[in-house]
């Protein structure tokens, strides 16, 4: 029986992993890995500007909110805290918003998250530490555009969860090749993995490039991106049909399973 157990198991996980490749279809990770490039302009803008925060990685604005504290820093405390609040703000304006919707939550999401990258851009000439805040709301809003039954099923703008698929993906490339199984499924999947990293990195390159050139006005490239990037997506709910099935769920060409 427990023989019997194992082999069930081991070709559920085939099965998963085949359907895993199959959803990582190239065009829908080009689309997500260009909204990743964003977060990483942004990202990048930010770093330098206001010194070492970040406007889409929260994770580190919560280490940096610690060290912060214990080392007596109190203002760089409330930064840390309060870009963390501003993005978990944004996520929270943009479920309220987009949750009755099925076939428009994508756009709509990137428009909002436009609206707010145009509106930092604006701050930026008057108040520049409003503007972290409403990069790091956008930041939290964009993130609500790849949803599915209700919670987030891509991570655009964090890659730690990206980078250990990314190793598995190896892992199970490297095991198919010694052992001559799946090797149809592995061989290849590391590499979507593999460009969304690639994406976010070259992203913030380009974002530190443009601000050593044209300070926070280079922000009016990011906010004009996501409004094309949002159009674009539109565009393409409208053409696809619903899917009774999965009303809520991704369209064709769309990447689903990565978190």
């Amino acid at each position: 029986m427990e023989v019997a157990l194992q082999g069930t198991a081991g070709v559920d996980d085939r099965e998963k992993a085949v359907q895993v490749a199959k959803n990582l279809r190239w065009r829908g990770i080009l689309f997500a890995g260009t909204i990743t490039a964003m977060a990483g302009f942004v990202d990048g803008v930010g770093f330098v500007h206001f010194g070492g925060y970040f406007l889409s990685f929260m994770s580190g604005n919560s280490t940096r909110s610690s060290a912060a504290l214990m080392t007596g820093d109190f203002a760089g405390w409330g930064m840390a805290m309060s870009l963390v609040g501003c993005f978990v703000g944004g996520v929270i304006l943009a479920t309220l918003i987009t949750y009755r919707l099925k076939k428009m939550r994508r756009p709509v999401a990137m428009y909002f998250s436009a609206m707010l990258l145009l509106a930092a851009a604006i701050s930026g000439y008057f108040l520049p530490q409003l503007t972290a805040l409403l990069l790091a709301a956008a930041m939290g809003v964009v993130n609500v555009s790849y949803s599915r039954s209700g919670e987030v099923s891509l991570g655009l703008t964090y890659m730690t969860g990206t980078l250990v698929k990314l190793g598995q993906a190896l892992g199970g490339a490297i095991i198919g090749l010694a052992t001559g199984s799946d090797r149809g499924v592995y061989r290849l999947l590391w590499t979507r993995y593999a460009l969304l990293w690639l994406m976010i990195t070259l992203g913030s390159l380009g974002g530190v490039l443009a601000y050593l050139r044209l300070g926070l006005g280079s922000l009016w490239i990011v906010a004009a991106g996501m409004l094309i990037w949002a159009s674009l997506a539109m565009i393409q709910e409208l053409r696809t049909p619903d899917d009774p099935d999965e009303p809520s769920g991704p369209r064709a060409g769309t990447l689903t399973e990565i978190s």
